[in-house]
């Protein structure tokens, strides 16, 4: 097994065990809803510490539902990886890409061969 097979299973385990762990140890059981974002939650600090507290802004958009919302995040995490994907696939045959004329010019001037025009 490579270098490079050994990392990739053990990052692909570590986010496992992230995703399974707080499951397995019952890490959310003792909230109404255990797995809630970081919004939700500084509400419910914010509303605990002051309840008289209005916020400064309202929302531009507020979807109609739960789920609605949910899948429009879910949208934005798919087009924030797509353009990662993009971004460093692009890099990667751009650097074979340069690999690979350097190597055909060294070929190339290993074996002597002239380009047309070189005379």
């Amino acid at each position: 097994m490579s270098r490079n097979t050994k990392i990739n299973a053990l990052l692909l385990l570590a986010v496992a065990a992230l995703a399974v762990l707080p499951l397995i140890l019952g890490l959310g059981d003792h909230k109404d809803e255990p797995f809630a974002g970081a919004d939700a939650e500084a509400e419910a600090a914010i509303t605990e510490i002051r309840p008289d507290y209005e916020p400064w802004f309202s929302p531009l958009y507020e979807p109609p539902s739960g789920e609605v919302e949910s899948a429009l995040f879910a949208l934005q995490a798919a087009i924030g990886a797509g353009v990662l994907a993009y971004y460093f696939g692009l890099r990667r045959g751009r650097r074979q890409g340069e690999e690979r004329a350097a190597a055909s010019q060294g070929t190339r001037a290993a074996m002597g061969a002239r380009a047309p025009g070189d005379e």
